[in-house]
């Protein structure tokens, strides 16, 4: 029997002033344009949405990605729902 020593990764985001932001654990990016940037990451997908956006680095083995432009709104979707006590009491 095989055994995975994988660990989740640490998801992190740090912006400054508006203009640049790095990520960590990102997994995937899914699409992306001067308006509109979609990472996939461990708690969901991440919308970054902004005008003259541009991935400026981007090294998906690290699970790092630098944006620059000027962001608007980060949103995530998609992500695992988390039910508290009354919700599994509930069911």
């Amino acid at each position: 029997m095989q055994m995975c020593n994988a660990t989740a990764q640490e998801h992190t985001i740090r912006i400054l002033d508006r203009k640049k932001a790095t990520i960590t654990g990102v997994e995937d990016v899914d699409c992306f344009n001067e308006q509109v940037v979609v990472l996939r990451t461990p708690l969901g997908m991440l919308t970054v949405t902004g005008a003259a956006l541009n991935i400026a680095h981007l090294n998906l083995e690290e699970g790092r990605v630098e944006i620059e432009g000027e962001f608007d709104a980060l949103e995530y979707s998609g992500g695992k729902k988390r039910s508290g006590m009354f919700a599994k009491l509930f069911r």
